[in-house]
């Protein structure tokens, strides 16, 4: 089990359960709010839950130990975490949840395409094929 939990796979696999669960319970969530009210609230459980998890892990920084450049990419990060989230829980408000996140996921196809250009990232073939089908797959989950 320690294996498990030093796997990049298991902490993926685990990412993947936790937002399609994200995308069910936001569903029934933001049937009777403000979308953007909702992910404020869904925002401040995130802040909580994390100040809890440091604190008791004894895992807080120092802030001036952080250098100007990983703060700069930090908040370019969190903007965009926020961008995603409006416009995720926008489209849940909008939209059925089994259609949404499958668009939703063409960031995996788009991280793919970043990566490769902006971190000089290289994928095989048969990785670029893997990626097609994400793509191909999500437009035909989304379609009507």
């Amino acid at each position: 089990m320690k294996i498990a939990f030093a796997s990049w796979q298991f902490w993926a696999a685990l990412s993947a359960i936790s937002a399609a669960l994200t995308a069910i319970f936001a569903k029934v969530g933001v049937e009777a709010v403000n979308s953007d009210f909702a992910t404020f609230i869904r925002t401040i459980v995130i802040m909580l839950v994390l100040a809890a998890m440091l604190t008791a892990a004894g895992e807080w920084q120092n802030p001036a130990s952080i250098s100007s450049r990983t703060y700069l990419f930090l908040v370019l990060s969190g903007l965009a975490t926020g961008a995603s989230w409006l416009c995720y829980f926008r489209a849940l408000k909008l939209g059925d949840a089994a259609r949404v996140a499958p668009i939703d996921k063409l960031s995996v196809v788009l991280v793919a395409v970043f990566g490769t250009f902006f971190l000089s990232e290289k994928l095989s073939l048969a990785n670029w094929l893997g990626v097609a089908l994400i793509a191909g797959g999500a437009i035909l989950v989304a379609t009507k």
